[in-house]
């Protein structure tokens, strides 16, 4: 049997020996594992206004690195993490069946790391516990008493060591906070890039998968999804993963561009070309050369522009309106819709062709309502972003079931929805906590006869346009298929556009 005295000395020299607490772990892991079995360890907590787990470090004998990752726990792990229905009651416990436990069997389907046995050596001063050391062992001897005894040694130090590093991330929040703009442009630029997609481990992770598949290639690629899922966030990701990430990133919302000037912006135009045009202008694929052109909401293009479009996936030449000169460019295309082609295709108003040539590899993006358990990280993440450009003091924090009003709710609008609701919540209550309470008195819908009138006299016409833009505000502009404003109405597509056409209602403006 090992001398108490001596171990504990030699671990705690290996633990106290280095600033970095990933470090310091991998240096005790190392002396650890000549005593008794031990692969990996972990240093957690549990945040109860997330209902998750927060990972902080991890090491193994070849590799350590500090963490921030939120993993969510179901109603059942959540009680283990609250200390309840644990082995024993004791500081330190051993899990000789790690899949009995619904913490321990969800934090290793999470890192899809194989265990044979666990011990778990709670870190507390007091009543309060600071977070929580993992053992793991995936070899063929068990853990047995004798060796949570011996790590037992360890609370201490390791209790000393966490609380060092929490108040270390505390000290870099505050000094993110009060940092200047160039260092905020920066973390919003990594963001961008796809260094942090949020949910990349949970309900984004088949998107990554093909994100990672196709970002080194220059075929085209066709994003799918709903208003607000962050299509644009996914092409970003692709153009930064790629060899272009050093070439521009050329973004453009075909619906917000009018008809009339769809050419000069994509394609840019010649001095003389048509009235007004002063001088000569690039267009959006021309700055594009060498990079990426993002095409949003290709769906609301016009047909003449697809029909240029084509030729510029076909050949990789453009020319600019009024000019003769064929241009070369090198530049990939990826194109996003919330709209189904296939039944634009049907109604004549998508080319065929340039769908086959757009759908290459196309990626769907699951709504939100979908992947709830992105919401966790997802609202850490934009309530210390929002935080930040709102210039609050403090992050504020989330009062007692916030996570989980959020979590039942069904978010038709998606991240942006979600985005939107963090914001208004920081401006609202600013010194927090945040409650979101507001948000289940946004589900009931409004049924015709709620819709607000300004007018006793209002006419006929003025009443049925009123109606139909509220319609389109709730289905983000879109007309055509389920959830549409057409099938919510309960009249044909095309009768819709019609009315909306005769009314003066141009559904662009609605889109979000």
């Amino acid at each position: 049997m090992m001398d108490e005295n001596q171990f504990f000395r030699a671990a705690t020299l290996k633990i106290c020996g280095n600033l970095d607490i990933e470090k310091a772990m991998q240096q005790c892991l190392l002396y650890i594992k000549d005593v008794m079995p031990l692969d990996r360890m972990f240093l957690q907590c549990f945040d109860p206004k997330y209902g998750s787990m927060r990972t902080i470090a991890t090491a193994t004998d070849s590799e350590c690195y500090e963490m921030d990752q939120l993993t969510p726990l179901s109603a059942e792990a959540r009680k283990s993490a609250g200390l309840r229905n644990l082995p024993t009651d004791k500081d330190v416990f051993v899990f000789a069946n790690p899949n009995e436990y619904a913490i321990s069997r969800e934090m290793l389907s999470y890192y899809d790391f194989p265990c044979t046995s666990l011990i778990v050596l709670l870190l507390r001063s007091g009543d309060h516990v600071l977070g929580s050391m993992v053992f793991l062992s995936s070899g063929s001897e068990p853990y047995t008493d004798e060796h949570a005894e011996l790590l037992a040694l360890l609370r201490e130090p390791f209790f000393i060591a966490l609380s060092n590093a929490l108040k270390h991330r505390e000290t870099i929040t505050l000094k993110n906070l009060i940092s200047d703009d160039n260092r905020f442009l920066h973390h919003e630029l990594r963001r961008i890039t796809g260094d942090e997609i949020i949910g990349a481990n949970f309900g984004l992770k088949d998107v990554m998968q093909k994100v990672n598949q196709v970002a080194s290639l220059d075929s085209p690629v066709l994003l799918l999804g709903e208003t607000g899922v962050g299509k644009d966030v996914i092409a970003n990701a692709i153009h930064y993963s790629s060899t272009r990430s050093t070439g521009p990133f050329v973004g453009v919302n075909c619906g917000a561009i009018p008809d009339t000037l769809i050419d000069s912006e994509l394609f840019g135009h010649e001095k003389g070309a048509f009235t007004g045009a002063l001088t000569q202008k690039r267009g959006r694929f021309e700055r594009a050369d060498h990079g990426t052109v993002f095409l949003d909401e290709i769906g609301e293009l016009p047909l003449i522009a697809q029909v240029r479009l084509l030729k510029v996936l076909q050949d990789k030449t453009i020319e600019r309106v009024g000019g003769s000169d064929t241009i070369s460019l090198d530049l990939r295309i990826i194109a996003a819709t919330n709209r189904d082609l296939q039944v634009m295709i049907r109604e004549k108003r998508f080319r065929e062709d340039l769908f086959f040539r757009l759908n290459v590899f196309p990626i769907w993006i699951p709504p939100l309502r979908d992947r709830k358990a992105d919401i966790p990280a997802l609202v850490q993440h934009f309530i210390r972003q929002k935080s930040i450009e709102l210039k609050l003091a403090d992050i504020p924090a989330l009062s007692t079931g916030a996570i989980d009003i959020l979590m039942n709710y069904e978010w038709p609008g998606n991240v942006r929805e979600l985005q939107n609701v963090v914001e208004r919540e920081l401006i609202v209550n600013p010194d927090g906590p945040l409650k979101f309470g507001n948000l289940t008195q946004n589900r009931a819908k409004k049924s015709p006869d709620q819709i607000e009138v300004e007018s006793d006299d209002m006419t006929l016409d003025e009443m049925t346009s009123r109606f139909i833009q509220s319609t389109l505000r709730r289905t983000g502009g879109k007309i055509h298929g389920p959830g549409g404003a057409a099938e919510i109405l309960g009249i044909n597509a095309n009768t819709l556009r019609n009315r909306m056409t005769k009314l003066g209602i141009k559904y662009h403006r609605f889109n979000k």
